[in-house]
């Protein structure tokens, strides 16, 4: 396994060669310029990343990272943490939202237990737990830096084993109950905003437990002093080992060229983690949807990307990056498949 220096090294920029001959594509085929919008520029974005003028569709996976959080001992979430597992099971058994969106758009769900507080056994789990979950980031730092960064590896991994398996198109899931006290917390530390604009209700809390949420999210950035300048060491103290488990699957797909579909508010803190670790990666991510909580917009903002969809959407789980599936495969497909003026025989616009 390489190691985390050696990964970052390796992630390229874009092929701004493939990337500008797919605009060329797209300005001969038979609609006005740019008036495809998001799809066009997903188009060419794919074209960067594959180095082929038009893209190859792939099979697609979305990877859902668990792991629990010390902080929930501090009344956190409105959901104890024991619903973890509980969820865990239900994806793997294939009854959840993004199960059921998943197979609407063709997808794989891939579940791994990267940090779950229990001991889960299923044929169809990936089990690579760092611990069983994080300390308490309100006490002490959530993980130590080494921990981190191993969990980081999980994400690179798993992604690198199904590349392996002929996939090439990913989308970020998760699940652990209390995660957005942990992205919110890095969300504030990364972009130095107040703790109270990046703070929501996540699985809807009231007034009283969100005042006592962002308090305990000033504590553990107050106690633990993560430096914004060191990414790493902004996930090891106030982090989470599914949102460690999803910069890794970031970097992984970056790694290996392949797009990586964004899903929501947790997703976007490993996003923004991954973007300072390495900041070509950002350039491999879509972002999918607009979440409803309280400071995705700041998240996606301070990655530099838009998202395609907005839903109203909070659950989690990587169901709106499954969502952005199909708009992904529409822009390969225009393609692929939409004539060119030259053969279809129309005649274009007089230039102005």
């Amino acid at each position: 396994m390489k190691s985390l220096e050696q990964i970052v090294s390796e992630i390229q920029p874009l092929d701004q060669g493939a990337a500008e001959a797919a605009g060329r594509h797209l300005d001969s085929l038979t609609k006005p310029p740019g008036s495809l919008g998001k799809l066009e520029e997903v188009a060419r974005q794919l074209a960067g990343m594959s180095g082929k003028t038009i893209p190859e569709p792939g099979k697609k996976a979305v990877i859902v990272m668990a792991g629990d959080h010390g902080v929930c001992e501090e009344g956190v979430s409105a959901f104890p943490a024991e619903v973890t597992p509980q969820m865990v099971l239900n994806f793997l058994n294939g009854g959840a939202a993004v199960n059921v969106l998943a197979r609407h758009t063709g997808a794989e769900v891939v579940c791994v237990d990267i940090g779950v507080n229990a001991d889960l056994e299923h044929p169809q789990l990936v089990s690579r737990k760092i611990r069983k979950g994080t300390r308490n980031m309100a006490v002490e730092p959530a993980m130590t830096e080494h921990e981190a960064v191993d969990a980081i590896l999980v994400g690179v991994q798993v992604v690198q084993e199904l590349v392996d398996q002929g996939y090439s198109l990913f989308a970020t899931g998760e699940m652990g109950i209390g995660n957005t006290t942990p992205s919110s917390a890095i969300l504030a530390v990364l972009t130095g905003t107040e703790v109270g604009i990046t703070v929501g209700r996540g699985t809807g809390i009231d007034d009283d437990r969100l005042r006592h949420k962002q308090a305990v999210i000033e504590r553990a950035i107050e106690r633990n002093r993560p430096d914004a300048g060191r990414p790493l060491d902004v996930l090891a103290k106030v982090g989470g080992l599914e949102i460690a488990g999803l910069t890794g699957v970031i970097l992984g797909a970056a790694l290996n060229r392949c797009p990586v579909v964004i899903d929501g508010f947790i997703s976007s803190a490993a996003a923004l983690l991954a973007s300072r670790i390495a900041p070509h990666s950002a350039s491999y991510m879509i972002a999918s949807h607009l979440s409803q909580e309280q400071g995705h917009a700041l998240l996606l903002e301070a990655v530099g990307i838009s998202p395609m969809l907005r839903m109203d959407m909070r659950l989690g789980e990587g169901t709106g990056a499954v969502l952005a599936f199909p708009l992904i495969e529409a822009a390969v497909k225009i393609m692929r498949e939409m004539a060119t003026f030259a053969n279809a025989g129309i005649s274009k616009a007089l230039d102005a």
